[in-house]
């Protein structure tokens, strides 16, 4: 597959010039792997999750068929199974934290991440970059502290982690050039915790985490007011990371790049890919990092200053997240299986598989890009640093309107260096790397530069 239809990539730079008025052509490669996602499967996956009874982080861990620890040995194991069809290079693992007493917590307790690890074939320059995939495991009732009550958690998250799977059993069959984790997370409803530990480690050892993909209630499309939404799904993104202060922050809110921090860049990233591969399903970015008195397992990533976003459904039903299972006055409250739209639910999958594989197969964001600002001008010059890439076709540099919430032009060029007829104190913009077969990576958001 490596070395797929040259023609096919050649086509994308050729139409690279007035690329607001001509979508690019799609990578075979990635197409495959966007149909390959399979809402039977999603629903057999939220099933199975829904039959421990309860996901609670604080329940049973002896039991085969009830609990937290059933639950995340079955996870294991279904990982395992998808791992054997990677050639060796997907291992799995638990990762392990103890939480210690807090209000959600009432005795220090083990959060164990399911973690699967999809590794390149081939070592190479890009084989250090990381693409995180992650959904939430456990599940609460009413109180986060009720480790005996059913809590099903078909939606909340099975619907999150039944994508986190799919992708892992689609995706560990196919080579790509960046390291991808699958990641099934404990602890969400007491705090964050197993996305906590695993982000604070990824930090002190300096792992190269490119992006985060975080599915947290994915699955409905009827809110409890009865409208309907199939059509789309959320994507969060927060503007800045708390890393960014002092002379950064002044620069970056002078330079005009409020909307261009890295988890909102990756959004929009996420939207264009997404939305190219599975046309019929939108993304709807959201510039906020979640909804009001609501968290997800993006935050502690994009605190630590990785990239890193939520999806979410557009129709949320509140009878149906962190309820006790029972009727009342006529109405059913509870996660249950009857109310997730599978489709839809594949459908936010879909957007994933295409984003996740085309930019791990995509090179690396280019280094050191930057716009000369030694003089007024009616141009604008950008120059950024070879990419390592063996495999590089060359960069896409694009630009928009200092207003324009999406990228408007796109001029691809062989060269690191290039001149656009448009002033530099009227535009944005960013470069990308662009491979023999189209695949485009995150963009580089230029500093000025004197010289």
């Amino acid at each position: 597959m490596r070395s797929l239809v040259f023609i096919i990539g050649c086509s994308l730079l050729l139409i690279a010039v007035g690329f607001g008025q001509q979508p690019p052509k799609k990578n075979a490669f990635v197409e495959k792997i966007v149909r390959e996602v399979s809402s039977k499967n999603i629903k057999a996956t939220i099933g199975k999750l829904v039959s421990f009874g309860t996901r609670n982080t604080l329940s049973d861990t002896a039991s085969e068929s009830r609990g937290i620890g059933a639950a995340r040995r079955w996870l294991k194991t279904e990982f395992e199974r998808y791992a054997q069809a990677s050639s060796g290079r997907m291992a799995v693992e638990f990762f392990e934290t103890v939480a210690p007493v807090s209000q959600r917590i009432p005795s220090p307790t083990r959060v164990v991440n399911v973690v699967a690890t999809l590794r390149p074939e081939h070592a190479g320059p890009s084989a250090d970059r990381i693409i995180v995939i992650s959904g939430h495991y456990d599940t609460m009732p009413g109180s986060a502290t009720d480790a005996q009550s059913d809590a099903p958690g078909a939606n909340d998250d099975g619907s999150g982690t039944a994508i986190v799977l799919e992708l892992a059993r689609v995706m560990s069959k196919y080579p790509f050039d960046a390291t991808i984790v699958f990641m099934a997370v404990a602890g969400e409803e007491q705090g964050l915790l197993g996305a906590t530990a695993w982000a604070e480690m990824a930090k002190s050892r300096n792992l190269k985490i490119e992006a985060v993909f975080n599915n947290d209630i994915v699955g409905s499309t009827v809110a409890g007011d009865g409208t309907k939404e199939n059509r789309y799904v959320r994507l969060f993104s927060e503007a800045f990371s708390p890393l960014d202060t002092g002379s950064v922050f002044r620069q970056r809110i002078s330079l005009g790049l409020e909307n261009d921090g890295g988890s909102r860049s990756l959004a929009r990233y996420i939207k264009e890919i997404g939305e190219r591969y599975n046309p019929k399903f939108g993304v709807a970015l959201v510039y906020r990092l979640d909804r009001f008195l609501r968290g997800g397992d993006h935050r502690p990533f994009h605190e630590r200053g990785f990239r890193a976003v939520r999806f979410s459904e557009v129709k949320e039903n509140y009878d149906h997240q962190h309820q006790n299972v029972r009727v009342e006055n006529g109405k059913e409250y509870g996660d249950l299986p009857k109310f997730v739209d599978y489709e839809y639910c594949a459908n936010v999958g879909r957007i994933n598989a295409a984003a996740i594989a085309t930019l791990a197969r995509a090179p690396q964001p280019p280094e050191n890009v930057g716009v000369l600002t030694s003089q007024p001008g009616y141009d604008t010059v950008l120059r950024w640093a070879i990419n390592p890439e063996p495999d590089l076709a060359g960069y896409l540099v694009r630009y928009r309107q200092t207003s324009a919430p999406l990228w408007e032009e796109a001029v691809f060029t062989s060269d690191t260096t290039i001149t656009l007829k448009v002033s530099k104190d009227d535009y944005l913009f960013g470069a990308q790397g662009v491979d023999k077969e189209g695949n485009a990576g995150l963009y580089t958001v230029p500093r000025p530069v004197r010289r």
